[in-house]
């Protein structure tokens, strides 16, 4: 079982309330809220597109660019010491430390 979904690019949370009897989520990796929320696993994939229909056109209707999750690009907060590490690793295998922490990243979810 999956807990997640994807549609158009965005991918959404799946949960469920014992208490409510519902299934619901909400669009992952972007600032705008697209919620969503179904009784059964079919009304919840249907609500999840609806949703995120809604929210593209919305985009649409007011000129914007709708957000894109996980472009590639995040900040990463470590300790000095192991900055500094990566970076000397990095630097003595000729391979800039954008390349080596993807190939850490990588080589983890393997």
């Amino acid at each position: 079982m999956s807990s997640t979904m994807e549609y158009k690019g965005y991918l959404g949370s799946v949960e469920f309330s014992e208490e409510d009897k519902v299934f619901f989520g909400k669009a992952m990796g972007i600032r705008a809220l697209i919620s969503y929320e179904g009784t059964t696993a079919q009304e919840l994939i249907d609500d999840f597109h609806n949703a995120v229909d809604d929210y593209l056109a919305l985009c649409v209707e007011e000129g914007i660019q709708p957000e894109i999750a996980y472009k590639g690009s995040f900040n990463v907060r470590i300790s000095p010491e192991l900055h500094r590490q990566a970076v000397v690793f990095a630097t003595s295998h000729q391979m800039s430390l954008n390349n080596f922490v993807e190939n850490a990243i990588r080589k983890q979810l393997a």
